[in-house]
């Protein structure tokens, strides 16, 4: 029997299953075992040798490392995983694993990379990803046609923008679930509301449509693409394992084609699948009665599609890591226990101190309180030697306050998360320029505008905000001038008639502001008609946006397009310019809240300038990695877990009936990274009594 054989009959045998403490930071564990097994061949499944048991063992073939592959998560998870290498070898640099992102995955990447094993080389070919852009205007585009025809209403460029985003959604979420919309026939019987059964024909249209407009794009859905990659790559593990090592490590298996993968993974001669924070002390009872909202429940169904059972998991062996939080990993897992079996129990305490050591509640007045708590708290941290701190919150509201708190000291935190495009100088100045020739230079739209730093008009910043501010002083402050840069100036040729030094300074405006309305003249053109090329307008917006961010000593474009959230912008916008090629005209007076609609959802991420021992996390990223201490913050109902929010296409029945998860899924998730974060050295929880003047 040859090797090759032999290994597709050990695909077939028995899974590799383990799990990593929720007490222990999951990549720190997950590497210290990875260097203690030596990344020699077949040796991942295996436990480790008894002179590395017990410490943290060097690699002694450099090379050894390169042979393995590690599935992650998230691209984070990657860069988290380096980290903890760097740690591990205490700073020694050294030849790192393979480490590839389930969540963002690449064809190149993963299935190429097995090389001949795989039977892929070179063959393997797919239709790019359509970009998340041109979807969504594709999409905004076959909204307004549908609307002029059978809607009473039509909706505008912008709602069917916003339209358009749940639509890719939705179309993200059935992929993602292996669905059909054959299925959707039926969904809302006669007795349901009349408009659930015109959103459902809204469907049936649109779905018979999308795959001609994709075809003829010559791309498919984002989802789509990822579950062939992974199908793809799990059928050639299948057919021809590896004899290299490949680790699935941190992922839950909630996208079924992920799941699919591990479940391969598992079997492979030379693979494993790590879990993180599997509660295998939970009575079997419970384990038998999980709900959808319970932390467990998907690594429970994970399990079952593997066909392994709770008790042949094993604990991942990391030299130097022990765990020493049990009390607490079972106060969480008790408190969080499925209520069908904790029904007539009487409670779960008292518990010994040691569960509850290290651990404190804040509870503030309002969210800006909180907020400034916890950047004390972050930045006390940085007071002791070596310490990190890390927020953990779903509240992105909560995270930019304590980002901005942070700021005051100096001190810039790296935010998983990101920033918004626009919230960003660039981003808001950009908003602003549409906002002041769409609403022909209101007072507060145009000073908004020309008060931004990033507003000179080829003059010294500083010589330019005083012109301003004279404008604002000599006509702005009383009644309003006429609309447009010719009613400015209009109210200015009238005030500079009064003569002396008043008339003057109303002169020297009018030249001042010449330019200014200059550049703006093609944007209110394109603005004021009913129907423009979407592409003209933007051209005409950026224009004018650079005509007015240039200074005395660098253009305008040099100025907008410059630092990490210039270069976003400038990336946004050029997409934004190809995929807007074909796009219908539209009314200009809807441009701003269309340029809105399709900036929102895009951030930009800071690469340096941040301090290296302080973080703002999001569920996920705290899944894997801990902090010496740990920020919970945001614990109210409707923040963490988020409120399910409203599904515009299907009633909750009918998602059910449909085959697409229901919320408590999501609750499940949530209560899985909390119980994770929960586990961490130090935690301290913190919530607002009252958002918005309202009690929580």
């Amino acid at each position: 029997m040859n090797a090759s054989r032999r290994r597709r009959q050990a695909v077939d045998g028995q899974a590799a299953v383990y799990t990593i403490p929720p007490d222990l930071p999951f990549v720190d564990a997950l590497a210290a075992g990875v260097l203690a097994r030596g990344g020699g061949r077949g040796g991942i499944a295996g436990a480790p040798s008894g002179a590395a048991r017990g410490k943290r063992a060097g690699v002694r073939d450099p090379l050894a490392l390169t042979r393995i592959t590690i599935l992650l998560p998230t691209r984070r998870a990657c860069r988290s995983l380096r980290e903890a290498f760097l740690r591990q070898s205490g700073g020694r640099p050294m030849l790192l694993p393979r480490m590839i992102p389930l969540g963002d995955i690449d064809a190149d990447e993963l299935v190429l990379s097995g090389g001949a094993e795989t039977g892929f080389t070179g063959g393997f070919d797919l239709p790019p990803a359509i970009s998340g852009l041109r979807r969504q205007l594709l999409l905004t585009r076959f909204v307004l046609e549908l609307g002029r025809e059978s809607w009473a209403e039509p909706p505008g460029a912008d709602q069917a923008a916003r339209l358009a985003a749940e639509l890719a959604r939705l179309l993200d979420q059935v992929q993602t679930e292996r669905l059909s919309f054959d299925r959707l026939a039926g969904l809302a019987p006669e007795d349901y509301a009349s408009h659930w059964q015109e959103t459902l024909e809204f469907l049936r249209i649109l779905t018979e449509h999308w795959p001609d407009i994709l075809a003829e794009e010559g791309c498919i859905d984002p989802a789509r693409r990822r579950n062939l990659v992974l199908e793809a790559q799990a059928e050639a593990w299948r057919r021809d394992p590896p004899a290299d090592p490949v680790i699935a490590a941190g992922s839950t298996g909630s996208i079924p084609a992920t799941a699919d993968l591990l479940k391969v993974v598992a079997c492979l001669p030379a693979g494993c699948v790590i879990l993180p924070g599997l509660d295998v002390a939970m009575p079997d009872e419970g384990w038998q009665k999980l709900g959808q909202s319970h932390p467990q429940f998907g690594l429970a169904r994970l399990l079952e599609h593997i066909g392994v059972a709770r008790d042949a998991v094993k604990e991942w062996d990391a030299p130097g890591l022990e765990s020493t939080r049990l009390a607490r990993a079972a106060l969480i897992n008790e408190a969080l226990r499925p209520a069908a079996v904790t029904h007539g129990s009487g409670g779960i305490g008292p518990w010994p101190g040691e569960a509850f050591a290290g651990v404190a509640r804040l509870d503030c007045r309002g969210p800006q309180e909180e907020a400034g708590a916890i950047a004390l708290m972050m930045r006390q941290a940085l007071e002791r030697e070596g310490e990190s701190a890390a927020l953990v919150t779903p509240d992105r509201g909560l995270a930019r306050r304590v980002a901005a708190e942070l700021e005051r000291w100096g001190i810039a935190v790296d935010d998983s998360a990101g920033k918004p495009l626009a919230a960003t100088p660039v981003g808001a100045f950009l908003r602003l320029v549409a906002a002041m020739v769409a609403q022909r230079a209101a007072p507060l739209a145009l000073l908004a505008a020309l008060k931004h730093p990033l507003a000179a008009g080829g003059m010294n910043e500083g010589a330019f905000r005083a012109k301003v501010r004279e404008l604002e002083r000599a006509i702005l402050r009383g009644p309003r001038p006429a609309p447009g840069f010719e009613g400015v100036t209009a109210a200015l040729e009238a005030r500079a008639r009064d003569g002396g030094k008043t008339g003057k300074r109303c002169r020297g405006l009018i030249r001042w502001l010449a330019p200014i309305a200059g550049a703006a003249g093609p944007l209110a053109a394109a603005l004021a008609h009913r129907a423009v090329p979407f592409t003209e307008i933007l051209g005409s917006h950026v224009a004018c946006a650079e005509a007015l961010a240039e200074n005395d000593a660098a253009s305008g474009g040099e100025r907008l397009w410059a630092g990490e959230d210039g270069e976003a912008m400038a990336d946004f916008i050029a997409e934004l310019y190809r995929a807007g090629r074909g796009f219908p005209p539209i009314g200009g007076a809807r441009y701003p809240a269309l340029f809105d609609a399709l900036l929102a959802g895009r951030v930009v991420r800071p690469s340096h300038g941040l301090h290296a021992r302080l973080h703002i996390w999001g569920t996920l990223e705290a899944r894997l990695q801990h902090a010496d201490l740990m920020v919970l913050g945001g614990l109210n109902e409707g923040t963490w877990p988020p409120e399910a929010e409203t599904d515009p296409w299907m009633s909750r029945p009918m998602r059910e009936k449909f085959g697409l998860p229901l919320p408590e899924r999501r609750i499940g998730l949530s209560a899985h990274d909390f119980a994770q974060a929960f586990s961490a050295p130090k935690v301290v929880m913190t919530r607002a009594t009252r958002v918005e003047g309202t009690p929580t």
